[in-house]
């Protein structure tokens, strides 16, 4: 996110994205389609908003499809290490040198974290990277080092602590994946935590078309 408000000489600033943000987001579409209440479905790191939404809005979740949650040791070592690449390369080159990469490589975060947690606005929007370049460097890095300890602090699912996972009166259907970054530990996790979860307790390889939508609606109809 970025504060145009603030953009002049300086460059303006960007701002620490926290999974709050997305909770923001989601109210936000949901009031704006005049949606009371929804069942919620997250995939990967979309199962830390749906957890950290639910907790936020309860009244507003009938349930929760929590497919392959992120979690694991290498999961946040990874995620960690991204961000601590990225700050690497802009105390080696500065921030121009991160807009001039994105433009040569145009790759998202995930694949090159050179270009950083900006990197896919900055490809779109000139405006945008023109400002980013500004930045103060040491200000930039203080906001991704928050970033970072924000989004990726433990080993099991983030997004929501389980104090208050465990205080949830919400179905939730839990579907577990099984490599680096999506555990089984991180799925047995939230079901250990949420109160009213069910475990779909099958191998990635057999959640296939025909058996996880019936699952599902299974689920959903319960």
């Amino acid at each position: 996110m970025f504060d145009r408000r603030e953009c002049g000489q300086s460059g303006g600033r960007v701002e620490r994205i926290t999974w709050q943000h997305y909770v923001r987001q989601g109210k936000g579409l949901l009031d704006h389609l005049k949606i009371e209440r929804a069942h919620l479905l997250g995939a990967c790191m979309g199962v830390c908003s749906v957890a950290a939404f639910a907790i936020a809005h309860p009244q507003t979740v009938l349930s929760m499809v929590l497919y392959w949650p992120v979690g694991g040791a290498k999961y946040r070592i990874k995620g960690q290490q991204r961000f601590s690449d990225h700050l690497s390369f802009v105390r080696e080159n500065g921030l121009a040198k991160v807009v001039e990469h994105v433009a040569r490589e145009g790759k998202a975060f995930n694949v090159d974290a050179k270009g950083g947690p900006w990197s896919s606005v900055i490809k779109r929007d000139p405006a945008f990277a023109q400002q980013y370049s500004k930045l103060n460097v040491e200000a930039y890095k203080k906001t991704v080092q928050g970033m970072r300890d924000a989004l990726i602090d433990r080993d099991t699912a983030p997004g929501a602590e389980p104090e208050d996972l465990l205080k949830l009166q919400i179905p939730a259907l839990i579907i577990p994946g099984r490599d680096d970054s999506h555990t089984a530990s991180a799925a047995r996790y939230l079901e250990e935590c949420l109160p009213k979860s069910q475990f779909w307790d099958v191998l990635p390889d057999a959640q296939t078309e025909a058996s996880a939508a019936p699952r599902i609606l299974e689920f959903l109809k319960s």
